[in-house]
């Protein structure tokens, strides 16, 4: 059987943002929940940069373009936060975009527009 990748950290994430759509709900812009998280992750004790930017590159030369991150957690964990009805083939693509130019394995896209509940997909490199 495989072990899974930062389970334990994933579990706080996860209790996390399910804490805040409990307390919020759905509705509100990205920003809304992007503060709530902050504070919720400094509440639970865990480890994040905020709007973090992440260098990207072409052919080993690096670009002056950089894609900000919603959070990098742990130091190792990308959170990317979504409002919208349902996550697109773009939205996922934005999470392996980041896993890709930053080296790490897991990266987690978390929506709070759908109801009744927030989602979290786990996305691995």
């Amino acid at each position: 059987m495989k072990e899974v990748l930062f389970k334990v950290e994933c579990y706080q994430i996860q209790g996390a943002v399910f804490d805040v759509y409990r307390e919020m709900g759905a509705g509100f812009l990205e920003t809304v929940y992007q503060e709530c998280l902050e504070k919720e992750f400094t509440l639970r004790d865990i480890p994040f940069i905020s709007q973090q930017r992440l260098p990207l590159s072409y052919k080993g030369s690096a670009l002056k373009q950089t894609y900000v991150a919603d959070f990098v957690c742990y130091s190792s964990i990308i959170v990317e936060i979504k409002a919208v009805s349902a996550t697109t083939g773009e939205h996922q693509a934005h999470v392996l975009n980041y896993l890709k130019c930053t080296g790490f394995r897991l990266g987690l896209l978390v929506n709070f527009g759908c109801h009744p509940k927030a989602t979290v997909q786990r996305f691995l490199m």
